[in-house]
């Protein structure tokens, strides 16, 4: 029976909002096989261009691994050899990619596909259905290497949680309540948050949610629309929602953030992180710590992670080997040549010493070592659901995800008058953040603030209130905006420690509470230029944590300052000192809520 076509799904505006500035975002995956290697360089009577287009956590690794490959002596069957190239992309924008013609990605056209997941084939099949072609992946596909998720916790939490026995997904992630760590004996450590991917952009955050369905079905596999509707399953789903600190776009970001924290020895409110196994490796071993210019890893941190796995099983991550229609019958050949070539033992060394299992889910001691063991009897894996069953979720995840209360300070001062191209700074902007108020769920509360300096129109204070805080009024709120009057200075600090203050005063603990400030300047307001008193007063504290986020708009922007005063709050800066990133910076910021 042929599945009926899906209606669209809501993460695709997440894909189409950065659709004008995917070549400068992918830019810095895009690798040239054209590297030093030695004495010996790519053979140059190979007639086969083979071009891969990689999930971006291992493309590195296969640039290098397509180096090997090219200088080997290996030949097709039928005779000739192949070239392999490899370019990168996110999983999901690859997907609304390849459905999409593989436009505008700046990125040459794929004959194999290496996702992190096959649940992202399942998603293309559903797309190519709604548009009325054939599906361009319609089978299940080898793997190259494989990484279940787990729940990754500092050591000694870790351990104190191993102490109770197996645990589930709802007991770990949903253990706060009103207790928290003091259930566990330990109440200096306050509540319990997690952190987690978004999972309409990362494999990791839809594998996580994927898994919690699951175990609020007590099931590991057939996971069913008419489950999702169950009273129990959507109240499952929302109570661990409900302890996230806030959502990512990236894992690796948010590690990277959280490694800088460890060795600087700042507080961060996460007790948890759900990711793929082979980043709690790369952390542990220094791999996403600062590092000076030259060095292969960082320091390790001084809290290794752990990674926990719940007892109903988890969902593993399977980066499938996909050969694509467009590749001609030659470059099948090819393909299978290098699928053979990714499997053997030198290249799945490789891909172990990434961090990753082999690509038969076999784990090597160095990985357990560094990861913690497994369960006595191995790990239990979740069957990957229907892709419409994956659809349906993604829809439902909206509602039932933890709701934000986000405050917007939006910088009018004069210098957003600037021109870039046919529009002012203040206009790019407007539109940017348009489009980001939309992705945001109706249940979130939002305010607008304005800031720059005291002006003729603003004569008391540097900032006002422009819309209150209170239930989203998306209408509303762009009709401030387009009205608001563009003067004066940048109060940056003054206004920054008053939204704040407003915060903590309005903090719901039911939510995530965050402060957004789009400024295209730096401090230029003399009445308040204290840096430090600021980056001390929006320091994380954990038991009420409002946390800044930063989108540094246009080259005059003081980004290091922006980055600071994210960081010590536990928030993020996102540079759109190119205003071409823009729209990107503000998808993957409410992609946090």
């Amino acid at each position: 029976m042929t599945p009926s076509a899906p209606r669209t799904r809501q993460w695709l505006p997440y894909t189409a909002a950065v659709t004008a500035g995917l070549v400068v975002i992918v830019g810095a995956f895009a690798f040239v096989q054209q590297r030093e290697a030695g004495s010996e360089g790519p053979r140059t009577d190979c007639a086969i261009a083979l071009q891969v287009n990689s999930s971006t956590e291992k493309a590195e690794l296969l640039v290098e691994l397509a180096e090997r490959y090219n200088r080997s002596t290996r030949s097709i069957d039928g005779g000739g050899c192949a070239q392999v190239h490899v370019s990168a992309l996110n999983s999901g924008k690859a997907t609304e990619a390849l459905a999409t013609g593989w436009t505008d990605t700046g990125l040459p056209r794929p004959q194999v596909w290496l996702p992190t997941s096959s649940l992202w084939t399942g998603q293309l099949r559903l797309l190519d259905m709604a548009a009325g072609r054939a599906p361009q992946t319609p089978d299940r596909y080898s793997s190259i290497a494989n990484s279940p998720l787990v729940i990754a916790m500092p050591q000694p939490k870790a351990e104190l949680v191993r102490q109770r026995g197996p645990l589930g997904w709802g007991e770990i992630l949903g253990l706060s309540g009103r207790d928290g760590w003091a259930g566990f004996g330990k109440p200096e450590w306050g509540r319990f948050t997690f952190g987690k991917d978004n999972p309409n952009l990362s494999t990791s955050g839809l594998a996580a949610t994927i898994a919690t369905y699951y175990a609020a079905v007590q099931r590991a596999s057939d996971l069913t629309r008419s489950d999702l509707a169950k009273p129990a399953v959507t109240q499952f789903v929302r109570r661990i929602e409900a302890n996230v600190a806030h959502y990512s776009d990236d894992s690796v970001d948010l590690l990277r953030s959280l490694a800088e924290a460890d060795l600087a020895g700042r507080t961060d409110d996460m007790s948890a992180i759900v990711l793929q196994e082979e980043l709690v490796d790369l952390y542990n071993t220094g791999a996403l710590s600062p590092r000076q210019e030259g060095q292969e890893r960082g320091r390790r941190p001084n809290v290794p992670l752990v990674a926990v796995h719940p007892k109903e099983g988890t969902f593993n991550l399977d980066h499938p080997f996909v050969v694509l229609p467009s590749a001609d019958e030659r470059q099948r050949a090819a393909a299978a040549d290098f699928q053979a070539f990714l499997t053997e033992d030198a290249q799945q060394e490789s891909f172990t010493r990434l961090g990753f299992r082999d690509h038969e889910r076999r784990a090597s001691a160095e990985l357990l070592a560094s990861v913690g063991d497994e369960p006595a009897g191995g790990l239990t894996y979740f069957e990957p659901p229907d892709p419409q069953v994956v659809a349906a979720m993604l829809d439902g995840w909206r509602t039932l995800r933890k709701k934000a209360n986000i405050l917007i300070a939006l910088d009018t001062s004069g210098s957003m008058q600037a021109m870039i191209g046919t529009r002012t700074r203040f206009q790019v902007a407007s539109t940017a953040a348009g489009k980001g108020l939309a992705l945001l769920n109706s249940e979130d509360r939002v305010g607008l603030w304005s800031f720059s300096s005291e002006t003729s129109k603003r004569p008391k204070s540097p900032y006002r209130e422009e819309v209150p805080l209170d239930a989203f009024d998306q209408k509303r709120i762009t009709r401030k905006i387009e009205g608001l009057h563009v003067e004066g200075g940048t109060a940056l600090y003054a206004t920054v420690r008053a939204a704040h203050r407003e915060l903590l005063d309005r903090y719901d603990p039911q939510r995530i509470n965050a402060i957004v400030v789009l400024t295209d300047g730096k401090n230029e307001y003399t009445k308040d230029n204290d840096l430090a008193r600021l980056l001390d007063e929006v320091a994380l504290d954990p038991q009420r944590p409002v946390k800044v986020f930063c989108i540094a708009f246009d080259r005059e922007s003081d980004f290091a300052t922006l980055d600071r005063i994210a960081k010590a709050s536990s928030g993020k800066a996102y540079d759109a000192t190119d205003p071409a990133m823009i729209d990107e910076a503000f998808v993957k910021l409410v992609s946090s809520f």
